[in-house]
């Protein structure tokens, strides 16, 4: 194993040089069009989250794709957002800026199907989190996801970071720090990688490694990581490059748990109150 040191720290200073104020001219087809293929049966709530946090990180458009039983759910608790099958086709993927796919997922053969479909034929950004993860060592895409036109951010704490590795024959992990697990990521992946978790690192396809430096111990609450999924997801959308999707995108998600930590506490905040004040992040952040 290289020796690894980190690269830098994910500041207000970076994330003010990638996050600007709109133009006053903008519409929503200039935002982004954020297609989220998450949910299942008992977990609409992931698919939920995920969309909540693309909006308040300013999608312009979120199409959520998902079983139609949970249509019901997700068209109240987000009304902004739009709900398509899960069986969408590839026309209707390639028509959105970005991808998120993963949360609450489940297993089944047709999310399985769509999800080599899209890293074969897409060539936008994907957000690829939880179950989306998980599916790459189940139905072994490893060298799809390695091969895919996409730009990919991988987003997975450390029992799915490990779950991969193990996958892609990373070799004897007991011994390896954390820095050494997102380098690992990345280079195995050849992907963007967020390793999530205290002090998360972001690491870049090569090799650069960034400590965030927002959160607390409050956001360590189940949906926070959808929360993120989505906020990455919506600055894909609207068009940052993928380090700066992933750097910029955790210290967002950092700042709205602060902001929640102040207004809540740590223990009581839950993640939708995270997607919530995501909005006042961006609102600290520009000003505005």
């Amino acid at each position: 194993m290289k020796n690894s040191s980190l690269t830098g720290l994910i500041t207000l200073e970076y994330v003010n040089t990638v996050i600007k104020e709109r133009p006053k001219d903008i519409h929503k087809g200039d935002c982004g069009k954020v297609l989220i293929i998450a949910g299942s049966v008992g977990m609409a709530g992931a698919a939920m989250l995920c969309a909540r946090g693309a909006l308040r990180a300013g999608a312009g458009l979120v199409r959520i794709s998902a079983p139609a039983e949970l249509y019901p759910i997700l068209q109240v608790g987000v009304p902004e957002a739009t709900c398509v099958p899960r069986e969408i086709s590839l026309p209707e993927i390639e028509a959105c800026n970005a991808a998120a796919i993963g949360p609450g997922l489940g297993d089944d053969e047709q999310s399985i199907g769509l999800i080599r479909t899209i890293l074969n034929n897409y060539k936008k950004t994907i957000v690829l989190d939880a179950d989306g993860i998980n599916a790459i060592s189940r139905a072994d895409l490893g060298q799809a996801l390695r091969e895919t036109k996409a730009e990919v951010i991988m987003t997975p704490h450390p029992g799915e970071a490990a779950r991969f590795l193990r996958y892609m024959k990373a070799g004897d992990l007991s011994n390896v720090d954390r820095l050494q697990v997102a380098e690992l990521l990345a280079e195995k992946s050849k992907a963007t990688c967020v390793l999530k978790g205290s002090e998360t690192l972001v690491t870049t396809k090569n090799g650069d490694s960034y400590t965030n430096t927002t959160g607390n111990p409050g956001m360590a609450a189940g949906g926070s990581g959808d929360v993120l999924t989505g906020i990455i997801a919506a600055l894909a959308g609207q068009g940052l490059a993928p380090e700066d999707c992933a750097k910029a995108g955790v210290f967002i998600h950092g700042m709205a748990g602060d902001l929640c930590a102040e207004t809540y506490g740590e223990t009581g905040m839950t993640s939708m109150d995270i997607a919530n004040m995501t909005a006042l992040a961006f609102k600290k952040i520009i000003g505005k």
